[in-house]
């Protein structure tokens, strides 16, 4: 029987922006379970929505009434060794499938930089990676197992249920509980990682070429320098042989006390000390050396955060990218603002996965952080114009402002998403404030 806890839990988001109190927490461990909650939340005209780890920077996971945690829904179920396909519940941390997956001898074909999340709120949002043939884990979905808003389970494959498969790889929560879902994996690869600083103009002279001749590129500008950090990934095969991991003390260096530690606090002493800003930057892009090393995949792609921030997204049409960015730039420079944080360069294959952010065109995704107590208002208006005004979808797990009529211009098939709502969730068990902005009523 599911644990429940009546009306006593809190829930708060990893930034600290969200949170809510006074929440009936569940904790299912099976789909029955689940069902069940949803058809009694719904007899009871109530709300619920699935947790994951809380790292939305949007209130897409805000709970209103009933809150159900992942925990107990950890784990692979089943590998299709002859179809290339791994089957999880969805409550498991990306951490954890890497890891289960790496002992299989198995991998994602790509991810995003960091692995907390859960499989449902990674996919759901529309977790993004950089370059390779799906830069998205939602486009590297190929079935999913979801309550829908009456308590129904549904199997969705290319087979079964072949549209809610379609629309629901990312369906912001607003379709139902996901319960399993089952990626396309592929043999356990390594990949040689090299990292050198750039100028401003170097690294955008050669961002076509190296997009071009590399798997996997990502850049970051450190505001009011001329200085990038570049990082690009090529696949070097299954053997086990190739692997060159940093030495100990280079990673806990580089990626523990520089880029944790250091940087964390450089960055909170400077909420009070602003006009330092630029000179720290400064000094901050230089410290970064090259360097160059070969891992399996996920240990290459994700890397861990402590330093907590806030971040908007958006993902811009591949072919005015870098005008984008370059107008972002004047318009930081003209602001007076000071930044402290890098802004992040990405690039992602047209995919076909409805809300996607990558739907049916090639994407440059630009991502703008501040320190979590930095107020970010001001900073995020001003690029978020100009990221409006290039035809940009915001990441629908970071920050923004956009409403459901603006978004609907932006994705073709909105309103089959809607009607899509409509059919699962009929009495909006699982809506909240966000969904009620980004898709109406």
């Amino acid at each position: 029987m599911t644990s429940r806890r009546p009306g006593s839990g809190s829930w708060r988001s990893w930034s600290g922006l969200e949170a809510a109190d006074g929440l009936e927490l569940l904790r299912p461990r099976s789909a029955a379970e689940v069902a069940a909650e949803v058809r009694r939340v719904r007899a009871a005209g109530g709300t619920l929505k699935a947790l994951g780890t809380g790292h939305s920077f949007t209130a897409i996971a805000r709970p209103e009434g009933s809150a159900m945690l992942p925990h107990g829904m950890v784990g692979i179920t089943s590998v299709d060794r002859e179809a290339m396909t791994v089957t999880a519940r969805a409550g498991t941390p990306l951490k954890v499938l890497n890891a289960q997956l790496e002992a299989l001898g198995l991998s994602l074909h790509n991810m995003g930089d960091i692995a907390e999340q859960t499989l449902a709120g990674a996919t759901s949002t529309g977790t993004h990676g950089t370059g390779g043939r799906a830069a998205g884990l939602s486009a590297q979905l190929v079935g999913l197992e979801l309550v829908d808003g009456t308590g129904t389970l549904l199997r969705a494959t290319p087979d079964e249920n072949p549209d809610v498969l379609d629309l629901a790889r990312v369906g912001l929560g607003a379709l139902g509980v996901i319960t399993t879902v089952t990626f396309a994996v592929e043999p356990l690869f390594h990949l040689r990682a090299t990292e050198e600083p750039m100028s401003w103009a170097e690294g955008l002279d050669r961002f076509d070429e190296l997009a071009a001749s590399y798997d996997h590129v990502d850049m970051y500008w450190f505001p009011h320098t001329d200085r990038l950090l570049t990082k690009r990934n090529e696949r070097v095969g299954t053997d086990p042989a190739v692997a060159d991991p940093l030495p100990r003390w280079r990673a806990w260096l580089d990626d523990d006390l520089l880029s944790n530690t250091v940087f964390g606090a450089q960055t909170a002493v400077l909420n009070h000390a602003p006009r330092v800003i630029p000179r720290a930057n400064r000094l901050a892009a230089r410290l970064f050396g090259p360097r160059t090393y070969t891992d399996v995949a996920h240990r290459v792609f994700t890397t861990e955060r402590r330093v907590r921030f806030r971040e908007m997204e958006y993902a811009v049409p591949r072919a005015v990218g870098l005008d984008v960015l370059r107008e972002c730039r004047r318009v930081i420079d003209r602001s007076g603002l000071t930044v402290s944080f890098p802004v992040e360069i990405r690039v992602a294959p047209a995919d076909d996965v409805p809300l996607s952010t990558a739907y049916e065109r090639d994407s440059l995704y630009l991502a703008f952080h501040t320190h979590h107590r930095t107020d970010h208002a001001r900073y995020f208006a001003l690029v978020e114009q100009v990221l409006k005004d290039a035809g940009g979808r915001p990441h629908w797990g970071k920050l923004h402002t956009r409403q459901a009529d603006g978004l609907a211009e932006l994705y073709p098939r909105f309103d089959d998403f809607l009607a899509l709502r409509d059919r699962l969730d009929p009495d909006r068990v699982f809506t909240n404030a966000y969904l009620r902005r980004v898709l109406g009523a």
